[in-house]
């Protein structure tokens, strides 16, 4: 896979992500898929950390990029 592709699926999942908005949720179904979206948080928060870390080990730093006002 390309680098450009791999960008362009982290761009797809984090758009994914922002989409979801369990404000909206009612309790009831908030709780019903409860143990799935803990599941999924915790794989995502696992990938970003394993991705992180790569990158920390070649010597090179994760930085949240400036916002230009």
């Amino acid at each position: 896979m390309s680098t450009n592709d791999v960008i362009a699926r982290l761009d797809a999942a984090v758009n994914a992500l922002g989409d979801v908005d369990v404000s909206l949720w009612d309790d009831t179904v908030l709780a019903e898929h409860l143990n799935d979206l803990s599941a999924a948080l915790v794989a995502v928060d696992g990938q970003l950390a394993r991705l992180a870390e790569a990158i920390r080990a070649r010597g090179l730093r994760v930085v949240e990029p400036a916002i230009a006002a």
